[in-house]
């Protein structure tokens, strides 16, 4: 299908229809929003029955996130202790390595495949990799823990392409500093390239999407100049403050040779926020946190999950996709998209039951570290950009079966407007019914029974928030601190302020983006502050 997935250059009726998907998800947030605010002041009756509907479809989606967190952390844990250079040695020897149960679970389906000979796994010393690092203004203070983790990989570097994708408009002092990091890590990074992204080029906006893209042409032009196919190829974009661990590029391997429509395929690993943790305000310690519970909730359901943040995927199919948009913020869920379009639906995701590590967002006080995280959720929530290019392509293409298309589209719907009301209805519109309440309303039955289904339902959600609070003590590294246990009690309480942290850094960056997208204010690209490598 020839489908450009572009909002730019569009004939009237595409024009037309993309403003039309552009206000859709702003209107029906406020519409609900200002429903919800209506009923609570003037039929507070029909408020309370709406918030007692509300609480209870969000305990039953609170137990089964609860439920499948449990799942994927337990996956996550033990693929952590997988010997993945055994793994790969596998491939090639046929003698399958000691593994444990969950291990065994979560390829027995590709391995029975592989037997059966319905696919042949590919040899994994064929496969090479190509990183890209796109910098706008990031220091070698930000960029040097990230080429440390490459330089440390298990996975023979020589066979890794990594590629800088340095900004021409960055200042003159990065340039120099990011020239004398590649000069010095070139003796463990042998195929360490720094490209400079011209400005101003056509067709382009000031976005990461179309340095990357910039950057990986040069790798393609590198690779075939080399001969080595694309199809034997991954691509990772990462952010420059990514650390991957050190068997980051053997699982990736593992993963892409098992994988039977491999070039059809993105890889997705979990990303946490540890490089910076203990050294954020707490508030931002949580929202992380609940960022990276997001993702490894996401990671059970393959079927509908999308690229965020950094990731990998076939070079192949980067290279007939046309590379990242170049004139949209949100490239990292773009490029999914933007590939199920172009191969009509045969494009998925496959979870990678691994992590890469991430800075929070840190400037110098509370208040400009504030102002940053809301900034960088709003930059996030900008991937409402993607919904009215995806609607026009489901519209266009016939050959994506309708019950797919359906269920992303309800996917889509549903998570967008969850974003931006849940913070809302569980801070303030559970207690507007009760607080405007006129006489009349406060002598019903529905005045006493709201408040006490209300608060049932939070006295059970409280095991979900134990729960909650149990896994991110796990998942943290330990606080480099003489006292521990103090620093991970505190950690524990704040987890207490979740539903203000939620509305106030979730919620509403999420519907300031979708109000930006709604009246055609467009967002302009942020880089987020970093910090460098703090513990």
């Amino acid at each position: 299908m020839s489908f450009a997935y572009t909002r730019n250059g569009l004939e009237q009726r595409d024009a037309r229809l993309q403003r039309l998907f552009e206000i859709m998800p702003g209107a029906c947030s406020w519409s609900i929003l200002a429903g919800m605010a209506a009923l609570g002041l003037f039929a507070p009756q029909a408020a309370a029955a709406v918030v007692i509907a509300f609480n209870l479809y969000w305990l039953l989606r609170l137990a089964h996130s609860t439920l499948f967190l449990l799942l994927s952390y337990a996956i996550l844990r033990a693929e952590h202790r997988a010997d993945w250079p055994a793994r790969l040695a596998s491939l090639k020897t046929g003698i399958a390595p000691r593994e444990n149960a969950w291990s065994r679970w979560l390829f027995r389906g590709r391995r029975r495949a592989a037997a059966r000979g319905a696919f042949q796994p590919l040899d994994p010393d064929t496969v090479r990799h190509v990183v890209i690092i796109p910098i706008a203004n990031e220091g070698s203070d930000v960029v040097e823990p990230s080429l440390r983790s490459l330089s440390a990989q298990t996975f023979d570097r020589a066979r890794m392409i990594v590629v800088l994708a340095l900004e021409a408009r960055a200042p003159e002092s990065v340039r120099a500093e990011i020239e004398a990091l590649a000069e010095r890590m070139r003796a463990d990074l042998p195929d360490l390239h720094v490209v400079l992204h011209p400005d101003g080029l056509p067709g382009e906006a000031r976005v990461k999407g179309a340095n990357a893209s910039f950057a990986a042409r040069h790798a393609a032009a590198l690779l075939r100049a080399r001969g080595i196919p694309l199809d034997r190829v991954t691509a990772s974009c990462f952010d420059a403050d990514t650390k991957a661990p050190p068997t980051y590029f053997d699982s990736l391997t593992y993963y892409f040779c098992i994988e039977p429509r491999r070039t059809r395929a993105s890889f997705q690993p979990i990303p946490v926020y540890h490089n910076n943790i203990w050294a954020v305000p707490g508030f931002a310690r949580v929202l992380e946190v609940g960022s990276s519970f997001f993702q490894l909730i996401e990671a059970t359901n393959p079927d509908t999950l999308v690229t965020f943040s950094s990731h990998s995927m076939s070079f192949q199919a980067l290279d007939e996709v046309g590379y990242w948009p170049m004139d949209m913020i949100s490239d990292d869920s773009a490029i999914f998209w933007k590939s199920y379009l172009h191969y009509e639906g045969d494009y998925r995701v496959v979870p990678m039951y691994t992590t890469v590590s991430m800075d929070v967002v840190a400037e110098r006080d509370w208040a400009r570290t504030m102002r940053g995280l809301y900034k960088q959720k709003r930059r996030w929530a900008w991937g409402v950009e993607n919904f009215p290019l995806i609607m026009r392509g489901f519209l266009r293409t016939r050959r994506i079966p309708l019950r797919e298309r359906a269920a992303h589209t309800i996917k889509l719907i549903e998570a967008l407007l969850a974003w931006t009301t849940w913070g809302f209805m569980l801070t303030i519109f559970n207690w507007l019914p009760v607080l405007a309440a006129g006489r009349e309303f406060s002598q019903t039955v529905m005045y006493y029974t709201a408040p006490r289904i209300s608060a049932l339902v939070f006295n059970l959600a409280g095991i979900a928030l134990i729960t909650t609070i149990v896994l991110s003590q796990l998942l943290l590294p330990p606080p480099p601190t003489r006292r521990p246990f103090l620093r991970r009690a505190r950690h524990a309480f704040e987890w207490l302020f979740v539903p203000v942290i939620t509305l106030l850094f979730s919620s509403i960056p999420a519907l300031d983006a979708q109000t930006r997208l709604m009246l055609g204010k467009h967002l302009e690209f942020w880089v987020a502050g970093k910090s460098g490598e703090k513990k």
